[in-house]
């Protein structure tokens, strides 16, 4: 059986101004190259509903995407905050408790990232070229996704390491936030050149794993291939055991 991937969404308008739910089909793609079947989960469930659909789900991923609010982890408020969803919070850090506590494969990516340490009691810098002294340009063009931006240095002894099978990777860099205070419980699993974290890990949960990059649009990589294959494998035993 191909396991079942709940993947969070944006929302956002049309241009004739109707509410939109939309996700870049880089994500499904990804999914469906590793062997899962991608289910995009609309925000609107944070109002009900999301407990009816997270049994069915083998794993999560949570997507990249605006800015989380800063009221959910003390955070510094900034003019360049944006995209900010009160439901797409709550509703994804439901889904993570519930898949913290229960051992449900998940993978964030991006937002995801900041999502997983801020849910787990960590913190973010809220616009890095004013609060992390030397930081690199992080905050590349959108239409640059494929654009490698630096360097990673993959920390040694963790999962990513296992994945990754060597101490460095290319990424791409999409970003204008990213980890403060690392959440108590989670594992280093990358830096930037600059000191940033750029990849977080659950230690002890069947897969539990959020990285900084988007490592959807970096599909020629073996890396970030086997990083989709190792997260739908876990989902896929995850949904055996079920």
């Amino acid at each position: 059986m191909q396991p079942l991937i709940g993947i969070t969404t944006h929302q956002g308008k049309d241009p004739d101004g109707y509410p939109t739910t939309y996700l870049l089909q880089a994500y499904l793609q990804a999914i469906l190259q590793a062997g899962g079947i991608p289910l995009p989960i609309p925000s609107l469930l944070a109002e009900g509903g999301w407990e009816t659909l997270y049994p069915h789900l083998d794993g999560l991923l949570f997507s990249g995407g605006g800015d989380i609010a800063v009221e959910r982890f003390g955070g510094e408020a900034h003019p360049r905050l944006d995209g900010l969803d009160p439901q797409r919070d709550a509703l994804e850090l439901n889904l993570l408790r519930a898949a913290t506590s229960d051992g449900k494969p998940f993978l964030g990516i991006c937002r995801g990232c900041q999502l997983v340490n801020v849910g787990l009691g960590g913190s973010l810098y809220t616009h890095l070229p004013d609060q992390l002294p030397g930081a690199l340009n992080h905050s590349y063009p959108r239409p640059m996704r494929r654009a490698l931006a630096h360097e990673v240095k993959i920390m040694g002894g963790t999962r990513l390491a296992e994945i990754a099978g060597q101490p460095r990777l290319k990424v791409n860099s999409l970003h204008h936030q990213g980890l403060k205070g690392v959440a108590p419980g989670l594992r280093v699993a990358a830096l930037a050149p600059d000191g940033l974290v750029e990849a977080i890990e659950l230690p002890d949960h069947p897969f539990g794993l959020a990285v900084q990059w988007h490592p959807e649009w970096l599909m020629d990589q073996s890396p970030m291939r086997r990083l989709f294959e190792t997260f739908v494998h876990a989902a896929r035993q995850r949904g055996h055991h079920a």
